[in-house]
């Protein structure tokens, strides 16, 4: 077991995370601002945004196994990872419109509609959006038990993410079936979980929890 990080530390670790998990994306638009992206820069800065929206389902996804297994409690830093994942798909969903679609609302409306894994990835966004929203304390509390069956979307969106990265590539190779895979493990294993008897589920290893930024 890691050793647990003081609490006076919790809040700047929180908003280190934001620094860091935003870095990606500063790179990448600097690298496409100075023309050192490779091939059609505008495609790679989507594709480069895309690919870290998915990467951080998975890690909000890997939080409940980590402390089940391993007794890692990285709790704290669910809410963050999810609205990191937002963020990273609002902003490929935007480079899309306005960099690559130059606000043509019916080439837009055409590619959801006649294009598979953009309907599939913008059904993805459009669950996302509620929880972004409600991702704080505020409506955890307002919600109660709802908010719990409404953060549990988080597993169809995932879902969904892995699946439109596959589809959005000419060639199905290691890296598309990589996250096909660990969101399909991911997904399995909440499955497993539940079908656990309550007993064996209080003898899995766990820290302890301050808040629950996201469904379990």
């Amino acid at each position: 077991m890691l050793p647990a990080l003081p609490r006076k530390y919790h809040a700047a670790s929180i908003w280190l995370l934001y620094a860091v998990g935003l870095a990606p994306a500063a790179y990448g638009f600097w690298l496409g601002a100075t023309g050192r992206l490779p091939g059609n820069p505008v495609k790679e800065f989507e594709h480069l945004l895309g690919l870290w929206a998915l990467r951080f389902l998975v890690a909000t996804l890997a939080i409940t196994p980590l402390r089940d297994l391993f007794g890692i409690t990285w709790i704290r830093y669910r809410r963050a990872l999810g609205l990191l994942a937002f963020w990273y798909v609002l902003m490929h969903f935007s480079t899309y419109m306005v960099l690559d679609q130059y606000l043509n609302f019916t080439a837009i409306l055409v590619d959801i509609a006649k294009r598979p894994f953009i309907t599939i990835g913008m059904a993805a966004f459009v669950m996302l959006i509620p929880l972004a929203l409600t991702s704080n304390n505020w409506s955890i509390r307002r919600l109660g038990p709802r908010w719990v069956k409404l953060h549990k979307l988080v597993y169809i969106i995932a879902a969904a993410g892995a699946l439109h990265f596959a589809m959005s590539v000419k060639v199905v190779g290691l890296e598309p079936l990589t996250y096909i895979v660990l969101v399909a493990v991911l997904l399995i294993y909440r499955l497993f979980r539940r079908l656990l008897p309550r007993k064996a589920k209080r003898s899995v290893p766990s820290g302890p929890v301050a808040v629950r930024p996201h469904s379990p």
